[in-house]
C-alpha cells in the first residue's frame, strides 16, 4: 500500500485501484493530478501484480484476495476523515463493483474507468473448455497474454515506457481467467447488492479491451439515485493516459466536486 499527501489542504481521498496486468506506478500522472488539486491518495498493487509478489505473478486463489486487498486501502484511506472516493480502472473497476457488491461500504462517490465487465475478446470454444478442466487439476498453470500495450492506448509516450516496464504481467494463470470470469457474471447478477452510491461510468469509445456493450448495459441495468455515463468516443482502453486525458480528468474532477458541494450542503443544512 503506498500513501501520497495532497498539495495544500486535503479536500478528500481517492482510492485508486489499477487494472489487469500492471501496476500502480503507472498511474504516476494521474495521482499527481489529484494532489495538486487537493486530494490525498491511497493506493498499491493488487496481489500478484506489480512488486507484491515475484513467484505467483499473474495468479491468484480467489477473485476475494482483490477485494480483501482494496478493502484495506478504504480503511487507510478512512483514516484521514475525509470523503472517501473509489476509482477503479478496467479489472481494478470490477474489483470496486465486486467490493461494494459484498462489504458493507458507501464511499462518497465511485468512477469506474473502462470496468472489465466484458471481454472484446474470449479464446476459443476448445481453450475455454480445457481451462475449465484446468482449473481442478493445474490452476496454476500459466498461459502467455494476447494484450499488448497498442491495444490499450494511444499514447505514443505512455507505449514507450510500457516497452521498458518489467512489472508488467505477461502471463497469467488458468485460475486467475476462470476468476475473471466468475466475478464478471457476479457483478451482473447480484447488480441489486450494489449500494446506492453516486457513480461516474466513464468508457473509451474504441475500447480494444473491454465490451462497451456490457459495460453500457451493466450501467443500464444498475438502479442508483445518481449515475452518469460518459463515453470518450476515440479513446482506447486507458482513458486516462490518452491524448485526451486532460479532458478525462476535468471530467473526473468535477464529479467528484459537484459531489463534495452536496455534502457541504447537506452538512450545513
Amino acid at each position: 500500500m503506498r500513501k501520497w499527501e495532497a498539495v495544500g489542504q486535503a479536500r478528500g481521498v481517492i482510492v485508486l485501484v489499477h487494472g489487469a496486468m500492471e501496476h500502480h506506478r503507472r498511474y504516476g500522472w494521474l495521482i499527481e493530478m489529484w494532489r495538486v488539486n487537493h486530494f490525498h491518495i491511497v493506493t498499491g498493487d493488487l496481489p500478484g501484480q506489480g512488486l507484491t509478489t515475484r513467484s505467483h505473478r499473474g495468479h491468484i486463489d480467489s477473485f476475494n484476495e482483490y477485494i480483501i486487498e482494496v478493502e484495506s486501502w478504504i480503511e487507510e484511506a478512512e483514516k484521514y476523515e475525509l470523503p472517501v472516493f473509489l476509482l477503479g480502472h478496467s479489472m481494478g473497476g470490477l474489483t470496486v463493483i465486486r467490493l461494494l457488491q459484498e462489504r458493507n461500504i458507501k464511499p462518497a462517490g465511485v468512477i469506474l474507468s473502462s470496468p472489465c465487465l466484458g471481454l472484446v475478446e474470449y479464446p476459443s470454444l476448445t481453450m475455454n473448455a480445457l481451462s475449465v478442466g484446468l482449473n481442478w487439476i493445474a490452476p496454476e498453470i500459466k498461459v502467455k497474454s494476447t494484450l499488448n500495450i497498442d491495444m490499450a492506448t494511444r499514447n505514443e509516450d505512455v507505449k514507450d515506457r510500457a516497452l521498458n516496464d518489467s512489472l508488467f504481467v505477461t502471463k497469467v494463470s488458468v485460475r486467475w481467467y476462470r476468476e475473471l470470469l466468475k466475478a464478471m457474471k457476479a457483478a451482473f447478477t447480484h447488480i441489486s447488492t450494489f449500494p446506492d452510491v453516486p457513480l461516474l461510468v466513464m468508457q473509451g469509445g474504441d475500447d480494444k479491451i473491454v465490451d462497451k456493450a456490457e459495460v453500457v448495459e451493466w450501467f443500464n441495468q444498475l438502479s442508483v439515485t445518481e449515475k452518469i455515463y460518459k463515453e470518450w468516443p476515440n479513446c482506447f482502453h486507458e482513458i486516462f493516459n490518452e491524448p485526451e486525458r486532460e479532458l478525462v480528468f476535468e471530467y473526473a474532477k468535477n464529479f467528484i466536486h459537484n459531489e463534495l458541494l452536496l455534502i457541504e450542503y447537506n452538512g450545513n443544512e
